[in-house]
Order: structure tokens, then C-alpha cells, then sequence
């Protein structure tokens, strides 16, 4: 697939205190690139009146107090933030590495997706856990990271009726996407494994285990290791 990397960023209405800023087309790196180095030109800037901000995979969304700018001032500030953040050099990603039993009861789709792919469940793991995935946003639930990098050969739909419980830390598979969930929470994706990391707790310092911009490695382990790991961080597997 083409990149197309807009060589100004597109900005549109999001109700009467929102804006969306848009940089291109497609999910890519590169457009995930330069979102980054915007949203650290973001922080350093502190455009007066802007609220919060929060990043998608080809845009990101600002919150702003219109007692305090407007939509049309807020457009001429980013533009030229816009091109300042071009000359950022991004941080060296964070690797972060997710130990996962898959299959069995903790990935009751896993066989499933070999059938779908006619693939043997160990060609599943093997291609699941061999791509460093680059975390494009979090969203859905909170520190629910929104990976690319899964291979075409695993790409399947999701659940046609979504299940009402899906346990904290499960990994999953929804057509071209690969996730994990943070919380016990509804969800429709095919499951082939969990992980006995937390990737949101309220209780640290920095809740999200994840953030945008990291790469992402899953660890294929046993249920062995999975008890011993959900046991030092006080869980039950």
C-alpha cells in the first residue's frame, strides 16, 4: 500500500470545542511518525486554550476552550507547528516485551485461525510472535493498544456474535488488527492467547503498561510460566 503523507495537515471540525488534525491516508510508520514528533511539539508549545490532545492512527484530536482561541487561530498555530515538528528527532522507541500462553483456555479461537489459514496452530504462534509491532494508538478500553505489523497470512475476521466477558489480558485477532485486552471487557475478537502483564493498572505511577510509539514483542510461554508470572503480580491465573 502507497503512503500518502499529506504535506499539510488537514484540519476539520470536531463539534464546537473539537478539531481534527489529519496528516494523511493510510496507516503507515511514517505517518505515525510525524503525528509523534506533532504531539511532542504539542507539549512543548502549550498552545493557549488547548485542552487536551490525543492521537489516532492518521490524525490526532484536540480539545480546546473556545472562551479562550478559536478554531480558525488554533489552525494557523498548528500549521506552523506543524512545520517546526518536522525538524524533531524522535526518542528511540521503547521495546517492550509481552510474555503469552497461547491456545488452550487461553486462546479458544487459536485453532480456529490455523483452520481458517490452514495452517498448524505452532505455524500460528511462530507467525503471530515473530513481527515487532508498532503501537499506533491506545483506545476502546483504557491502554488497549492498536498494533500494525500482523502478517497478511493471519489476517481474520472477528467473532460474528462478540462474547460478553473476554478476561483481562487476552490477545486477539480482528481482520488485519492484533490487540490485547487491558480490562475484562466485552469483545468480538478471535482469541489465541493471554498474557499475565498488566497493561493498565490505576494503582502505578505510569498506569498504561503501553504507550504510542513503542514496539511491541509477544513471548510465546507455557501455563507453567504463566502461573508463576499472574503469581508474582499477585493474580490469578
Amino acid at each position: 500500500m502507497t503512503t500518502t503523507l499529506y504535506d499539510r495537515p488537514l484540519f476539520r471540525l470536531a463539534g464546537d470545542q473539537g478539531m481534527l488534525m489529519e496528516f494523511g491516508e493510510t496507516i503507515s510508520p511514517a505517518i505515525h511518525g510525524r503525528i509523534r514528533a506533532m504531539l511532542l511539539a504539542l507539549d512543548r508549545a502549550r498552545l493557549e486554550g488547548v485542552v487536551e490532545f490525543s492521537p489516532a492512527y492518521r490524525s490526532i484530536t484536540l480539545l480546546y476552550d473556545p472562551f479562550v482561541t478559536s478554531f480558525d487561530r488554533l489552525r494557523e498555530e498548528l500549521d506552523g507547528l506543524f512545520r517546526e515538528s518536522g525538524e524533531i528527532i524522535l526518542p528511540t522507541a521503547e521495546i517492550v516485551e509481552l510474555p503469552v500462553c497461547y491456545g488452550g483456555r487461553f486462546g479458544p479461537d487459536l485453532a480456529f485461525v490455523a483452520e481458517t489459514h490452514q495452517l498448524a496452530t505452532e505455524d500460528v504462534i511462530r507467525l503471530h510472535s515473530g513481527p515487532e509491532y508498532l503501537v499506533y494508538m491506545l483506545g476502546f478500553s483504557p491502554g488497549f493498544p492498536f498494533l500494525g505489523g500482523l502478517p497478511e497470512s493471519l489476517h481474520t475476521p472477528r467473532l460474528e456474535s462478540p462474547r460478553k466477558r473476554v478476561p483481562a489480558g487476552s490477545v486477539g485477532i480482528a481482520g488485519g488488527q492484533t490487540g490485547v485486552y487491558p480490562i475484562e471487557s466485552p469483545g468480538g475478537w478471535q482469541l489465541i492467547g493471554r498474557t499475565p502483564a498488566k497493561l493498565f493498572d490505576y494503582g502505578r505511577d505510569r498506569p498504561f503498561l503501553l504507550s504510542a510509539g513503542n514496539i511491541l514483542k509477544f513471548k510465546p510461554i507455557d501455563e507453567e510460566e504463566f502461573a508463576a508470572l499472574a503469581s508474582n503480580d499477585g493474580e490469578s491465573p
